[in-house]
């Protein structure tokens, strides 16, 4: 069956179908004095004698990326953005949840009767209780309500498939799971773009490659990526039947098509992104010069998509930054991204010139502001949150455990991916007793869990609906055989290979310890004499059983010797293991601590 198939559309009747928002009229933003040179004021048609138009437009440019499905305000450290302060120290601030991130959209556009609001991927997969449940349903929902008007497809779209983004798309009930209400489900008003996606039959992109928002005589292209990598971070179901091409390749082929249109206003959506050099969301990313306060994959991407794109919106790090990085002719060019989970927005204003067609790049002004919850929350957003939380609380509300503090899944090591690993290691030895360790992926850990109440079940409850923010893959646990220098080869591809300009550090399960030297670089980092469990030395030669993930057990996130493990026995549902492991090990009286997160031994 092809990947492409088409589900069931509801009657077009019912659709409301947007091919760009009219804002109230209202003068746009000033940008900088050297762009007065305008028409002269009062200039007329002399056929009709209407005045004419000014040479420059200001488009503003509202982006988001890496929602995840975070209709709810994120809990924790998922819920709370640094900022940079006047005199160099930094404070926290709450942030995120849909219904004030309508509140700051809304009030942003007002005064701009030329506004286009577009994301950057990620808008759904790994989505908390409220809109997993429903295969992320209520986030297609509220982005209709956000009046998105266009984003990239990430790589999480596909966590369950091809299939299942197109019925994202268009509309229609779940397959297996039927329609939640008596409406039925209508799609998204927004287009996906999936530029580099391709039908492996047909060797055509899956859905839309770019879009074209029109005002007037204002024309604005879009071109939509996702990262080239996607098949190593998704599970190979996701993404069957599917070829992933190179995003700066896909980019450029695009942007001259749009040319060809006669759209010279090109903006790229593209779910991949940077590591920036501050963790605060409005350090100044060009100190000392252009670009310099990011590395990653982005900076090369952007390096070398073609002049023609006037402006880069980014993604998948779930980092902040609004950068200017040379383009191939060394022309600066905006580089952004907000975070993730509607913590940050970002407000771009592109000058649109009416003599050329094209955005005037001297004038591009961006920042990244804060989703504060100080703001009304928006009422529709509201009654959109209660009215799926109102189906998801029988399940959701069920506790499933009790924690004695909050269990962070920041850092290195994280006290929640330590959790997680324990409680596969404890599942596994339920289906094995010879197993002897678990390993958890960072990415796979979505949150932590905290202490304080979130609604009215108390502090220190952990509820079902929490559990499955943490981990909503719907993975199974896995158990395969690996002798001794293949586990430890494991633990070297963390910080070699694909993985080695950005480590990927496994979360162990107790009993397996080592010393990662940062000092060094690639496979070296990691000590190998230093590889114990439970404080003997692993033998290269032995046999040990690992229980893992099945996206890891796949060869997932750059881990290729774990998918070359023999002896393998498919288990339950990854989550599942974790709610048995709280229930078994914490009751109200006697809460289960945070694992100290001291396995492995960090040298910096």
């Amino acid at each position: 069956m092809p990947a492409i198939s088409q589900p069931h559309q509801p009657d077009a009747g019912r659709r409301r179908r947007r091919t760009y928002r009219l804002v109230a009229a209202a003068a746009g933003l000033a940008t900088v004095g050297a762009l007065g040179a305008a028409l002269p004021a009062g200039a007329h048609d002399n056929q009709h004698g209407k005045p004419l138009p000014s040479r420059y437009q200001d488009v503003q440019l509202l982006s988001f990326n890496d929602l995840h499905g975070n209709l709810e305000p994120p809990s924790g450290s998922s819920g709370r953005v640094t900022e940079l302060q006047a005199d160099g120290t930094t404070k926290t601030i709450d942030a995120g949840g849909v219904e004030y991130l309508a509140t700051h959209l809304r009030e942003a556009r007002k005064g701009n009767a030329y506004s286009i609001t577009a994301a950057g991927g990620d808008m759904v997969g790994a989505s908390p209780l409220i809109s997993g449940l429903f295969h992320d349903e209520p986030t297609i929902e509220a982005l209709n309500k956000l009046d998105l008007d266009v984003t990239s497809v990430g790589n999480h779209e596909f966590d369950e498939g091809a299939k299942e983004l197109a019925r994202l798309q268009n509309g229609g009930c779940h397959p297996t799971a039927g329609c939640y209400n008596d409406e039925g489900f209508e799609g998204a008003d927004f287009p996906y773009l999936a530029a580099n996606v391709l039908d492996d039959k047909t060797g055509k992109p899956i859905l839309k490659p770019y879009w074209v928002w029109k005002k007037k005589d204002v024309k604005v292209g879009f071109i939509g990526v996702t990262l080239e990598d996607t098949p190593g971070v998704v599970s190979a179901e996701g993404v069957k039947g599917l070829k992933f091409k190179d995003e700066v390749e896909t980019i450029n082929k695009y942007a001259k098509v749009l040319q060809k249109q006669g759209v010279k206003s090109i903006v790229a959506l593209i779910h991949e992104g940077g590591q920036p050099a501050s963790g605060s969301y409005n350090y100044n990313c060009d100190s000392p010069g252009a670009g310099d306060g990011i590395s990653g994959l982005i900076v090369d991407i952007a390096k070398n998509i073609s002049p023609s794109v006037d402006a880069l919106v980014t993604g998948h790090t779930h980092a902040a930054y609004v950068c200017t990085i040379p383009d191939p002719s060394g022309k600066p060019r905006m580089v952004t991204s907000a975070a993730s989970f509607g913590r940050l927005y970002t407000d771009t204003t592109l000058t649109y010139d009416r003599f050329t067609g094209d955005i005037a790049r001297t004038a591009v002004k961006s920042a990244n502001h804060v989703v504060t919850r100080t703001v009304a929350k928006a009422p529709d957003m509201t009654q959109l949150i209660g009215k799926w939380n109102t189906l998801a609380a029988p399940i959701g509300n069920r506790a499933v455990g009790y924690i004695s503090a909050d269990v962070p899944s920041a850092g290195t090591e994280s006290p929640m991916g330590d959790l997680i690993a324990d409680a596969q290691l404890a599942y596994g030895k339920e289906l094995d007793p010879g197993t002897d360790l678990a390993l958890m992926n960072p990415g796979g850990v979505r949150a932590g869990l905290t202490y304080a109440a979130k609604g009215t079940e108390g502090d220190g409850v952990v509820t079902y609906a929490e559990g499955f923010t943490v981990q909503p893959f719907s993975n199974t646990v896995n158990l395969q055989d690996f002798t001794g220098a293949q586990l430890i080869k494991v633990l070297q591809e963390q910080v070699s290979g694909s993985n080695a300009a950005s480590p990927k550090i496994l979360l162990p399960s107790t009993g397996l310890t080592y010393t990662l030297d940062l000092t060094k670089t690639g496979a070296d980092r990691i000590v190998v004499d230093s590889v114990k469990l439970n404080g003997t030395a692993v033998d290269p030669a032995a046999t040990y059983r690992v229980a893992t993930n099945s996206f890891l057990a796949g060869g997932g996130d750059g881990f290729t010797t774990l998918g070359q493990g023999t002896n393998d026995l498919v288990g339950g549902d990854d989550l599942a293991a974790l709610v048995e492991y709280l229930t078994a090990n914490s009751s109200a009286s006697s809460p289960i601590a945070p694992p100290a997160a001291n396995r492995i031994t960090v040298v910096q």
